[in-house]
């Protein structure tokens, strides 16, 4: 039985990433930090949390990292976890080095000093890429960080090159376009929307306040491109890849579709607020997955539209059972704007 090493574990990816392998017979270890409130709800929500192996570390410091894979003991690493906000970076953008970027090189030191014969997989990103571009997107088009977070991540997309080059690992960097899902969280767009659409479907807010309405992205389905990080790292050679859907729509498109899925004109609810505008935003990105799809064999099912109609159900379930007092995994009470709905419906 092979084993692996997730970093992120409590993440989107991470816990998708947890259910695949867990399908595959795999052994699951998985990284967490200690938080005064744990942060489990998306392994209960797949309920995989009985399933998995918990250990506890932390990205800045190395000898935890180190620990962790002493104990794993992983034929394959797969590091998901990072502070990737593009906004929070442009707050902290010192912390989001030292997790996002200098966290890379603390993981590639504990696999050459315990055994560099483990895979090893890199979360790399679209936000590589920045701005200045008006066509797809592959493994060869330049590099313009446009955020703290980007310029982290690029640290460590590079790390991993070297590395490769330099000591013979086995490591990949997977340059995922965004890619949602029902468990994102909160703090992202495309969540903050389909929940705001659910929390005005039942009442509970009035509108919803948003940024820069004009930016395109290349939107996927998670569950579908945690599949290609486990391709990457069964292929014969290490290598680097986009994943994508090889299209892009804006934000104000996400809306528009959102609203519909719940009977709602966009209009006359959504606001543009400057204060979620961000110092310098990446106006276009969308990749070309043609490298994925021959050497891999992946490319999407889900698109956008699929997409953006999974989101908003999902959140609309979750208000739902909320009302009618089910208790079950969720993020809401985590928030304090959705806690503060939540104690203000419970005192009416």
């Amino acid at each position: 039985m092979k084993s692996a090493l997730i970093t992120g574990i409590t993440g989107q990816d991470g816990a998708y990433l947890a259910n695949f392998l867990l399908e595959k017979d795999y052994n699951v270890y998985g990284i967490y930090r200690r938080l005064s409130t744990p942060n489990f709800w998306r392994l209960q929500n797949l309920e995989v949390f009985d399933k998995i192996n918990l250990i506890p570390a932390d990205l800045i410091d190395g000898s935890s990292m180190v620990e962790a894979v002493k104990i794993s003991e992983p034929d394959e690493i797969y590091h998901l976890a990072a502070q990737s906000f593009v906004g929070a970076s442009f707050e902290q953008p010192i912390g989001t080095g030292e997790i996002t970027g200098l966290g890379t090189a603390r993981i590639l030191e504990a696999i050459r000093q315990i055994d560099p014969e483990m895979k090893f997989y890199q979360a790399s990103t679209s936000e590589l890429y920045g701005n200045g571009h008006s066509s797809s997107l592959s493994e060869n088009s330049p590099f313009q960080p446009s955020s703290p977070y980007s310029a982290a991540k690029l640290y460590g997309y590079w790390l991993t090159k070297i590395y490769r080059e330099g000591y013979n690992f086995f490591a990949c960097n997977g340059i995922l376009f965004n890619h949602e899902s029902p468990l994102r969280g909160l703090e992202f767009v495309t969540r903050k929307i389909s929940n705001a659409v659910a929390k005005i479907s039942f009442g509970m807010e009035k509108e919803l306040n948003l940024g820069n309405m004009d930016a395109k992205r290349d939107w996927g389905y998670a569950p579908e491109y945690v599949k290609s990080m486990w391709l990457m790292l069964q292929q014969k050679e290490p290598d680097d890849y986009v994943i994508a859907t090889n299209e892009s729509h804006t934000i104000r498109e996400f809306v528009e579709k959102a609203f519909d899925v719940a009977g709602l004109d966009w209009q006359d609810y959504v606001k543009v607020d400057r204060r979620f505008k961000r110092p310098i935003d990446v106006n276009y990105l969308q990749g070309d997955y043609s490298k994925s799809k021959q050497k891999l064999g992946w490319e999407p099912k889900i698109k956008f539209n699929k997409l953006v109609e999974i989101m908003v159900k999902e959140d609309l379930s979750r208000w739902e059972k909320w009302q009618n007092g089910q208790i079950f995994p969720w993020d809401a009470p985590n928030y304090s704007n959705e806690a503060n709905i939540l104690t203000r419906a419970l005192k009416a």
